[in-house]
């Protein structure tokens, strides 16, 4: 049976991806997997600082995370990469490393930098198309879209989604990255509106400052669901969120 392997991207920067891969993959070791967590470009930190790789750690536990370069600024991998005089990264390097994790075990997530066509180099590749490249080496690789949960995230939820069909890459679902503790109407609406916006099913919803709990394995596996190795099911959760009707329009 070859491996899972989902590439982790986001509606946008600070949306919970860091956090959302560590709860997907402290799911699966839950489950017994074999876990790696690949980070193809980290940007924002030094050389001797820890990056994502630490978080996830952190929250995860012991499991196998490889990053393939390293850019000080905290700016797309494109520019960070030509202002500090370093290699861009490609499409083919990414492939090569999932191959290389793929081979060894159950679960790769591939957390991208920001959204889905953030730059990776001068020719203008992205996450999407390292996505591709591990596609047409014939792995079965899929998209997992981590959202936030408010106001204005139907709409880029749908041009990722319609970025991914573009491109023929098979969108998982997608994966509310910070639940408020007092979700207002939008965030409430937005349950029913945000499967239907990405042509995907919902797969969770984490607890805003869900990376600052005591038991975050425990966290994680009530708050993905079972096509993520959890417990969370989208029906009780609606159920629990039902928007109030909306006033009847006097006639006039």
């Amino acid at each position: 049976m070859s491996a899972r392997i989902l590439f982790v991207t986001g509606t946008n920067t600070d949306v919970g991806k860091t956090v959302a891969t560590a709860a997907v993959a402290s799911a699966a070791l839950r489950a017994g997997l074999k876990v790696a967590v690949l980070k193809p470009g980290q940007t924002g930190v030094s050389p001797d600082e820890p990056g994502d790789a630490a978080e996830v750690r952190r929250l995860a536990g012991e499991l196998t995370f490889r990053e393939l370069v390293r850019y000080p600024e905290p700016l797309a991998p494109d520019t960070a990469a030509r202002r500090a005089g370093l290699p861009y990264l490609s499409p083919a390097e990414v492939a090569e490393a999932v191959a290389e994790l793929a081979s060894t075990h159950d679960l790769v997530l591939v957390e991208g930098a920001g959204g889905l066509l953030v730059r990776y180099d001068d020719e203008g590749r992205t996450l999407a198309d390292q996505a591709r490249a591990v596609l047409d080496t014939g792995l079965p690789a899929e998209v997992l879209l981590i959202a936030s949960a408010g106001l204005g995230t139907l709409n880029i939820v749908s041009l990722t989604s319609e970025a991914l069909a573009a491109r023929e890459l098979p969108l998982a679902g997608v994966l509310v990255g910070s639940w408020p503790s007092d979700p207002g109407l939008a965030e409430r609406c937005n349950l029913a509106d945000l499967p239907r916006s990405a042509g995907a099913p919902l797969l969770g919803a984490l607890p805003e400052r869900a990376g600052g709990g005591e038991d975050f394995a425990a966290l994680a596996y009530a708050s993905l669901a079972p096509e993520l190795g959890g417990t969370w099911d989208v029906e009780h959760f609606a159920s629990l969120h039902r928007p109030e009707s909306a006033p009847l329009r006097s006639k006039g």
